[in-house]
């Protein structure tokens, strides 16, 4: 379980097949193997790893079917991506409940600076966008974000600095495809109402 906060900016900086390698801050000494991480929203489990100057470097096994469902089969080494280790028991709920399961691909449409911050128009595919609403939340590659609104299959959020320099979202631009979870809540509430009688 994760929170949507991103807590490094790691570099992918080998790939074979479904093998990734990617090179982060987190002290080595601090992760087991098979420890979960979220890397652009998608929990992975640690197979490998080693000390890398003041952090580390883990490798991850990825399916067919995150491979799929993800941006990660576009992934070559220079990457950058955005970290999350899994929470511990006390930890501070920042975000909102990220599961690491993502549910698919969103493109951005356009960003427009707003001042400080920068609102960011992204599209949804279609059996997705019945879960996103205004003021709910929704995890994009990684990051616990707020919908500011939401029109057909396209929705918009704002994005402050500290999450334009603190993470991957810097460097987005129109075009590109981000990993997408939905809100928890929103899938099971769906998911019940479909049997409601």
């Amino acid at each position: 379980m994760f929170t949507g906060i991103i807590t490094d900016v790691g570099e992918v900086i080998g790939r074979e097949g479904g093998r990734f390698a990617i090179r982060s801050g987190y002290d080595a000494e601090g992760i087991a193997l098979g420890a979960s991480i979220a890397c652009d929203g998608c929990c992975l489990s640690v197979v490998a790893l080693r000390p890398d100057g003041h952090g580390s470097v883990f490798t991850v096994d990825v399916s067919n079917e995150t491979l799929s469902k993800t941006t990660l089969d576009s992934w070559q080494a220079g990457r950058p991506v955005n970290l999350e280790r899994a929470l511990k028991a006390g930890d501070e709920l920042g975000g909102h409940i990220v599961s690491g399961h993502v549910d698919g691909v969103a493109q951005i449409v356009d960003m427009r600076p707003d001042g400080e911050s920068v609102r960011v128009r992204l599209e949804l595919p279609r059996h997705l966008a019945p879960y996103v609403a205004a003021k709910g939340s929704v995890a994009l590659d990684g990051t616990s974000l707020t919908v500011n609104e939401v029109a057909g299959l396209r929705f918009g959020i704002n994005l402050i600095p500290v999450t334009l320099t603190q993470t991957t979202w810097g460097r987005k631009k129109p075009g590109d495809e981000v990993n997408v979870e939905i809100d928890l809540f929103a899938r099971y509430v769906a998911r019940i109402m479909e049997f409601r009688v």
